[in-house]
């Protein structure tokens, strides 16, 4: 500032004109750091705080890169699914619904690189099990599933929140005396049964009940008419994905599950030679279940007087069990609502018996049936081991399987595994998990309910947490060797295989924990790891939390991502010497 005492004196008009200007560059500084000061307290989000790596001090990181924020997506991608995108699976034929199945963005410069915002008025899901029962209305704002569906008991929307009652279309009265009809033949409550896959599943309410008998079921259903409603389901806190039968194999491995369910499920079971029911035959165990509800079986029940219509669903019914047939499947039960079907324990009398009658479909040539990843279904039935009465394969009961090595390892089917390695992984990661409780307290505080482990292995950090009301969605990537698929289901564990270049089939906002061991690493030459934790943006819930674990030069170029996605990050060093590399926990994920 220049002292009025000095203007007031008479200096010569050049100094004046001097003075003029030092207080004109002296005011518009003043104003530019107004200025600049009022930007910086606009409501954009803060810089990431760097966290501090303790024993990697002596590392040096790579130098920073000019560091940017990846945008926000539009408002009207809160439930972008990229792989199962409405707007482009109109090109694709509606033929044996090939328009709802997996129809990935091609290359990278066709992929969203943003980050998928949260609705308006989202809140915190109900916590375990209290989100069995009930959902806020603004986190799945659609009220056509609870209109369309209103009559059959589904889901009622009261006031802010949804309810669900428990009810179905094979069972609008609810789900507890339909089971207790399965209940009455099949032994739900004996351990022998854990793993169920529910084709067509609604909002999940049948393996929501199931839980009561400690068995775990994976629910699906397409992106359909039906609006949402695996979202529902994962909302609630229940195992499900996107999924429908049509041209490619289940992402599941050979001999998966205990029983397979369909409830009015709207699949033409006897189209193309009972292509479809072959595929079930491949995912269901021997000595497996198949429960069907629903026309033509619940049809037949009640047109019993109306001849035109009882002699169509006849013929209908006929030409199912002739499917079966064929099949080998024995029919155990027909008490009204269901129909039960079981799978052969082998193909040993049953081969003589169909290649006598001529009508056998052929066996499976492939040399690996638990290959399934965009692979298309064969009218064939795959092989089961080669067993007699005195050898059979059977599984202990639950939860006795959890932590006794299965047949696959036992016999070397799953290549590179022993004995050996299946108890030291099931030691190593009792310990991790307790070495994350105490990072994240993720355990005790009830924040987390729906986990996924993108690399899950054997499956040793789900069968870790199986004490606690938590559930895992255990992701073998399909080009991993050795295929451990396999080994999770028999552990009594479920899963999927994935390619983490692709979005996994669900809704954004539909995990609380992401577990990420190795992943980056094994993915640095196969995609962009942007895409990857993207998409790890996508499915998480907001307040919800991700662990990745990797090599340390790995988790330098993870870190510089996650900073771009306004994400917190904390590195920690690896305390156990079993594991190679550090920890990144990403917490607080409030953002958007």
């Amino acid at each position: 500032m220049i002292p009025l005492q000095l203007l007031a004196k008479p200096y010569p008009k050049r100094l004046l004109f001097f003075f003029a200007l030092v207080f004109i560059f002296s005011l518009y500084y003043i104003l530019t750091t107004i200025t600049t000061i009022t930007i910086s307290s606009s409501p954009d989000p803060p810089q990431i705080q760097e966290p501090s790596i303790s024993h990697h001090s002596y590392l040096q990181e790579p130098p920073k890169k000019q560091s940017f924020y990846f945008p926000l997506c539009p408002k009207n991608f809160t439930n972008y699914i990229p792989c199962h995108d409405p707007s482009t699976s109109r090109q694709y034929s509606i033929e044996r619904h090939y328009r709802r199945e997996r129809h990935c963005p091609d290359s990278s410069h066709k992929k969203l690189r943003c980050l998928v915002p949260k609705p308006t008025g989202y809140k915190t899901p109900f916590t375990w099990p209290d989100s069995r029962n009930y959902a806020w209305f603004k986190n799945v704002p659609f009220k056509k599933l609870a209109e369309f569906k209103k009559s059959q008991n589904w889901i009622r929307l009261e006031r802010d929140r949804f309810v669900f009652p428990g009810g179905g279309t094979s069972f609008p009265s609810g789900v507890k005396n339909y089971v207790d009809v399965i209940l009455g033949v099949l032994p739900l409550a004996s351990g022998s049964i854990r793993t169920v896959l529910d084709i067509g599943c609604g909002v999940a309410s049948f393996g929501a009940f199931l839980l009561n008998y400690n068995i775990s079921t994976m629910s699906i259903a397409p992106r359909d008419i039906h609006e949402a409603q695996v979202q529902f389901a994962l909302e609630r806190g229940l195992p499900a994905m996107l999924g429908v039968l049509s041209t490619h194999k289940l992402p599941y491995p050979s001999r998966s599950f205990d029983m397979v369910h369909c409830s009015r499920c709207l699949v033409n079971w006897t189209a193309y030679d009972g292509l479809y029911l072959m595929e079930v035959d491949r995912v269901l165990r021997p000595n497996g279940y198949w429960v069907l509800s629903g026309p033509p079986v619940t049809s037949l029940a009640k047109s019993k007087n109306q001849k035109k219509d009882y002699k169509d669903l006849k013929m209908e019914m006929e030409k199912l069990n002739d499917v079966f047939r064929r099949l080998c499947w024995e029919k155990t039960v027909e008490r009204y609502p269901v129909v039960i079907w079981r799978k052969p324990s082998n193909h040993l009398h049953c081969r003589q018996r169909l290649k006598e009658a001529l009508q056998f479909p052929r066996f499976c040539s492939s040399s690996d049936p638990d290959a399934a990843w965009y692979r298309e279904m064969e009218p064939c039935i795959s092989p089961l081991p080669e067993v007699n009465n005195t050898r059979k394969i059977v599984l202990r009961n639950w939860p006795d399987r959890l932590n006794h090595a299965p047949e696959r390892i036992k016999t070397g089917s799953v290549h590179g595994m022993t004995m050996f390695n299946f108890i030291a992984d099931t030691n190593l990661w009792r310990g991790m998990v307790v070495y994350y409780d105490i990072k994240l307290k993720f355990l005790s505080n009830g924040k987390y309910r729906n986990i996924m482990d993108m690399n899950a292995g054997i499956g040793g950090f789900a069968a870790a947490l199986i004490k606690y009301p938590m559930w895992v969605m255990n992701v073998v990537p399909f080009d991993r060797k050795p295929n451990t698929l396999g080994v999770v289901y028999d552990r009594g564990l479920i899963g999927t295989y994935m390619n983490w270049c692709e979005a996994f089939s669900t809704y954004p906002r539909t995990y609380d924990l992401i577990h990420a061991n190795g992943l980056f690493s094994l993915y640095l030459d196969k995609c962009d790891i942007v895409d990857i934790l993207l998409e790890m943006q996508r499915i998480l819930r907001p307040e919800g939390a991700v662990i990745i674990r990797d090599r340390f030069d790995v988790l330098i170029k993870v870190k510089d991502i996650t900073n771009q996605m306004r994400w917190n990050v904390t590195m920690y060093s690896d305390e156990n010497n079993d594991f190679d590399g550090g920890t990144i926990l990403i917490v607080n994920n409030t953002m958007y």
